[in-house]
């Protein structure tokens, strides 16, 4: 089986090399094509304006100077001479979960596979913050993703759908099994930090203030606070179907089917 790696985290990230580590757990053949720098919260975004400049790291790795889209089209349509059969995102440092999906480079890099119609899944990981640091337990997705996508990889999947896999912050022997979720609900609380530079010019960054979230049974939030790991199916076609019918009425026309 040939797979496909890549995160918004940069081709350095600790998270990029538990990730192969996974990787290889089920192959011997693993490529990486990952971003020169972290691209975190940049989505499904595409490099249309800027040339596409791609660094071999060593055999079978690569760094591309854009984003985990781009790095996945180029891996596919470019590095490969062969289609993988597997991509995976990840592992991010942090949850992804509930309206985090959104912003995702990480959800962005399997939302991509899964367009080049390669079966594909992001890989995330719960962290807390201890005296300001982030603590990342990584030995927790590299101790459960391996027999977790054993039994995920050859799942029947609808087209266009892909799994988000998001692990707790807990350690190994603490996790209680694995749960399928639906997308949970976070409110984001973003503040804009005004600053001035050396010169008195305005700036801003943008940041997080605490989330609320509503951590209902079922839901990738709730099942991340009771140390479970998520597996949430989510698919590219984001039409409401349930008010499809409602929005013809409204422009006069009968019920849609």
């Amino acid at each position: 089986m040939r797979i496909l790696l890549t995160n918004d985290d940069g081709i350095h990230a600790e998270g990029l090399a538990a990730l192969e580590r996974i990787a290889r757990t089920l192959s011997d053949d693993v490529w990486i094509v990952a971003p020169e720098t972290d691209q975190s919260g940049l989505a499904h975004s595409l490099s249309l304006s800027e040339p596409l400049r791609l660094r071999k790291i060593s055999d079978k790795h690569f760094a591309l100077r854009g984003t985990p889209t781009d790095c996945v089209i180029m891996g596919i349509r470019q590095v490969m001479d062969i289609k993988p059969d597997l991509v995976l995102s990840g592992v991010n440092s942090g949850s992804n979960v509930a309206d985090d999906v959104t912003y995702s480079g990480t959800i962005a890099g399997a939302i991509e596979g899964t367009m080049q119609g390669v079966r594909s899944f992001a890989l995330s990981q719960a962290y807390l913050y201890e005296d300001g640091a982030r603590i990342v337990p990584w030995e927790v997705c590299e101790t459960h993703a391996p027999a977790l996508l054993e039994k995920l990889m050859n799942l029947d999947l609808p087209e266009g759908t892909f799994l988000n896999l998001n692990f707790p912050n807990c350690r190994p022997g603490e996790v209680d099994g694995a749960e399928v979720t639906m997308q949970g609900k976070l409110a984001f609380n973003l503040q804009v930090d005004a600053r001035s530079d050396g010169r008195g010019f305005p700036y801003y960054w943008l940041k997080f203030g605490e989330r609320a979230g509503a951590f209902i049974e079922g839901t990738d939030i709730h099942a991340l606070k009771h140390n479970k790991i998520s597996v949430t199916p989510l698919k590219l076609d984001l039409t409401d179907y349930s008010v499809t019918d409602r929005v013809a009425r409204a422009l006069g026309y009968g019920a849609q089917v």
